[in-house]
């Protein structure tokens, strides 16, 4: 047995939050290092929890940082398994990868909620509680464990245990990089447009965006996040390129000269 593998045994009989410990193991492949970090990433902004200071925190900072490694490690995976891709379907493809669904549906997997500390009546927009705790526990293995370690692990314990490339390839779920790629390919200007910023009932941000094309008014939606209203805002609007051909003319016509 390694030695840092006996050390984080001889650790585990000390530790307060032992299930915690072992449960990052058995998702991770690691023993924890700092517990705290993963205490903290099973922290929902719905029920934070006071710092040894006397802040009020939660697992948002740790979900932003695990975000960024997630695009990163991606971006770089992608770039090494289709070397003769263009950059539209790598984009693309780590699109479908890192999207809340997507991240969503693995935390649901992986029992995230199992150990989440949040409120119980949390409303729909919850439904992607899981995902964002699985950002947020990317984040704390990047802290923990270095770049290296977290590389691995997203790309063996998330990647290629939750994703077959053949089949994502496939399909297309990103409304967004599909529409961008539409006004590129016709040379047509693109603008998305935030328009209202809200909170709900239940005091969760919602976001009201609206995509431009050539300056025309294409379609607006709303989100629990920008990322969420600029892909269903781009779902509709493609959906009226192909229906609404009188629309479709008219964007056309904005075209800018080859």
């Amino acid at each position: 047995m390694p030695l840092s593998n006996a050390i984080s045994l001889i650790k585990l009989l000390f530790v307060k939050d032992k299930e915690l410990y072992v449960f990052i193991h058995r998702i991770t492949g690691y023993y924890p290092r700092d517990i705290k970090l993963y205490q903290l990433a099973m922290v929902h902004r719905s029920k934070p929890v006071k710092t040894d200071d006397g802040r009020w925190t939660n697992n948002e900072r740790l979900e932003f940082l695990g975000d960024a490694v997630l695009d990163t490690v991606v971006a770089d995976y992608l770039y090494s398994q289709f070397p003769n891709k263009h950059e539209g379907f790598l984009t693309s493809t780590r699109a479908k990868i890192v999207q809340r669904e997507s991240l969503n549906r693995i935390g649901n997997t992986l029992h995230l909620d199992s150990h989440m500390h949040a409120q119980t009546n949390t409303s729909s927009h919850n439904s992607y509680l899981c995902g964002n705790a699985l950002e947020a526990l990317v984040g704390a293995v990047y802290l923990d464990q270095g770049y290296g370690r977290c590389r691995r692990f997203i790309i063996e314990r998330l990647v290629k245990r939750h994703f077959d490339l053949n089949d994502l390839v496939k399909t297309e779920q990103n409304f967004k990089s599909r529409l961008i790629e539409w006004t590129q390919k016709y040379r047509v200007t693109i603008e998305f447009e935030l328009v209202d910023s809200y909170s709900d009932a239940d005091k969760n941000p919602v976001f009201r965006t609206a995509v431009i094309l050539g300056g025309i008014y294409a379609s607006d939606a709303v989100g629990y996040s920008k990322k969420e209203s600029h892909q269903s805002a781009s779902k509709k609007a493609l959906e009226r390129l192909q229906h609404d051909t009188q629309f479709c003319e008219q964007v056309l016509s904005t075209a800018t000269p080859s």
